[in-house]
């Protein structure tokens, strides 16, 4: 069971992610295995969103959030499709309860997709402002 399952409900069979090679081994036992080798066949950010959406899901999201310019390219296409679309960024701001990362951030960078969302008038949440709470309460 993966993590997201155990943490979300979210089964295997909903979740597009980066992955590496797999290839088939006959061990040493004489059984075939199949076995993960260290080069990437797929990886989930930037242009690679799209791709792997359309490779393991099959269709356009009709609906699509994102929380950094890895995100862009995935809101851009889902807003290409025909029909309602919806097209939302999470602004993280509060680095008090969570993490705050923006255009100049080192990691999460948020820049391109900020700029984009606003000529678009795609949906910008930003944490600490329309937040109440980012975590559960335990």
């Amino acid at each position: 069971m993966t993590w997201l399952a155990v943490a979300h409900g979210i089964p295997p069979e909903q979740v597009v992610g980066s992955f590496a090679e797999v290839k088939l081994e006959i061990g040493e036992d004489g059984k075939p295995r199949l076995q993960k080798i260290a080069k990437d066949e797929f990886v989930d950010d930037g242009p690679g969103k799209p791709v792997g959406i359309n490779r393991f899901i099959g269709r356009r999201p009709i609906l699509a959030f994102g929380n950094s310019d890895g995100d862009l390219q995935m809101l851009q296409w889902t807003m290409a499709g025909e029909g309602p679309r919806f097209a939302g960024l999470v602004h993280h701001t509060d680095a008090e309860r969570e993490y705050a990362y923006d255009r100049k951030s080192h990691i999460g960078k948020l820049d391109k997709a900020l700029d984009e969302a606003m000529a678009r008038n795609w949906v910008v949440v930003d944490m600490k402002k329309d937040w109440k709470a980012i975590f559960p309460v335990e």
